[in-house]
């Protein structure tokens, strides 16, 4: 007895076993297509975020997960950069998705930070700017950040002194001088965001870089400058005459 299929069968059965692609397949490929040829360059924020959305979301159409994470945080960066807790309340992403979200996150300000010790930190403006953004522009809350730097303004350390409330950081300019010296740190660049989009210097953020300024120079320490970080600009505090 021949147990063979017959044609008729075997069609069936073929059919059986070759599901068709889902839609957004060719989309995907088209989107990685372009990425290959130019780019970052002239890709919208949420098709960046799709792309690596694909990695992590393999079974799932991530263009509509993609655009509603550049409408609820507004910008690629905001997305990386958003608490947990809000991020897995977008539909589409549970708590191994946002953890590898923060994975990137993490990557790229390592990534930042690795290209800054060996070369004087003064030495671009617009390289610092972007350094600094990418640290903490994004930070949902008040982070006084410190730039120690030798003779030659080469990094010594970046550290984070203080994190406090959505508005405010305190400071304690003894603390700084004393991790100066701990350092052997010839000069500082002051940093710290406002999470609230305005740059503008406090009162009291004036008066606390006079204050750290003042007990720096008579021990040959110089303040470069104090920097106020928000997610769309950025203040200098030198650059303002303010000390």
């Amino acid at each position: 007895m021949n147990d063979e299929p017959k044609s008729s069968d075997k069609s069936k059965m073929s059919g059986m076993s070759e599901a068709p692609q889902p839609h957004y397949h060719g989309h995907r490929d088209r989107l990685r297509a372009r990425f290959q040829a130019s780019g970052a360059e002239g890709m919208q924020d949420y098709e960046l975020l799709e792309l690596l959305l694909f990695r992590l979301l393999p079974r799932r159409d991530t263009k509509p997960i993609a655009k509603a994470l550049i409408k609820r945080f507004g910008s690629f960066s905001e997305v990386l950069s958003a608490p947990p807790a809000l991020l897995q309340e977008v539909d589409g992403l549970g708590p191994t998705v946002v953890t590898d979200l923060k994975v990137i996150l993490a990557a790229s300000q390592r990534f930042s930070r690795s290209k800054v010790p060996d070369r004087p930190i003064l030495g671009s403006w617009s390289e610092l700017l972007d350094y600094c953004h990418t640290q903490m522009a994004y930070e949902n809350k008040e982070q006084f950040r410190i730039l120690f730097l030798d003779k030659k303004n080469k990094l010594i350390a970046d550290e984070v002194q203080q994190i406090g409330t959505v508005d405010h950081t305190p400071v304690y300019p003894r603390e700084v001088i004393k991790r100066s010296l701990e350092l052997s740190a010839t000069a500082l660049i002051l940093l710290h965001n406002h999470p609230s989009g305005d740059p503008t210097p406090s009162n009291a953020d004036i008066q606390m870089t006079r204050a750290i300024d003042e007990i720096a120079k008579p021990l040959g320490i110089t303040v470069h400058d104090h920097i106020i970080i928000a997610k769309d600009g950025h203040a200098s505090m030198r650059g303002l005459k303010l000390f």
